[in-house]
């Protein structure tokens, strides 16, 4: 049973996966202002297979984000919003700048940090909500010993422990992708492993729909 209700309002923040050429300041309306991505793709599904409810689908990606610019813009772009449901997907940044630009360590946001200050975000919200899911990073590579994949993989295992610890829709993206990677070169889904492709947005927005309870046969005739 799907876990939003009547005229709920879903806020989906995070990096630029989440983002996808959304509106400014807010991103929802008309022309793709919703982004291109898994957002757009949950916010299509949940119109096209509950009309009734009229769930409010809000995106406030913004892309080269980590958890410390979340916790930057928290009040403006979350509990400004007044959102029943929160979704949360946030760390492939914190993560890739420690390899794409290894030498500037300011930019780094380290596991003990990154646990710390999303945990921070989480429960200073939880309270106002109905809903909160938690979304892992991922990295679209299939040798778990990749360096940066496994460490993705420990960021993930962080998301976990606060989805447990605060009664949140926890959501494998990485497990998600792993089914394709059985099957798929990473390049199919992501030229640089980390943007997806129509595809892997498909797989994230299954991913999500998933925990929340979608019916795709909700309604067929």
């Amino acid at each position: 049973m799907l876990k939003l209700e009547k005229r709920d309002k879903l806020v989906m923040i995070g990096d630029s996966i989440t983002d996808c050429d959304r509106a400014r300041p807010v991103g929802e309306g008309l022309f793709n202002a919703i982004g291109r991505g898994y957002v757009g793709v949950v916010d299509a599904l949940l119109t096209a297979v509950y009309p009734e409810l009229g769930i409010r689908v809000v995106n406030v990606g913004t892309s080269g984000n980590t958890v410390r610019d979340l916790k930057d813009r928290w009040q403006t772009d979350v509990i400004d919003l007044k959102p029943d449901w929160l979704s949360i997907m946030i760390g492939t940044n914190d993560v890739w700048r420690q390899f794409d630009v290894p030498a500037m360590t300011e930019a780094h946001v380290y596991l003990e940090e990154y646990e710390q200050t999303l945990e921070e975000l989480v429960a200073r919200t939880r309270p106002v909500l109905k809903g909160l899911a938690l979304m892992t990073p991922f990295y679209i590579e299939p040798n778990p010993t990749d360096a940066m994949r496994e460490t993705m993989d420990r960021y993930g295992e962080a998301v976990k422990r606060i989805a447990g610890k605060y009664d949140a829709v926890y959501v494998d993206t990485q497990a998600a992708f792993n089914r394709l990677l059985e099957h798929l070169y990473p390049a199919t889904l992501a030229w640089d492993r980390v943007h997806p492709s129509q595809t892997g947005h498909a797989v994230l927005a299954r991913s999500f729909l998933q925990g929340i309870g979608f019916d795709y046969n909700q309604g067929l005739v």
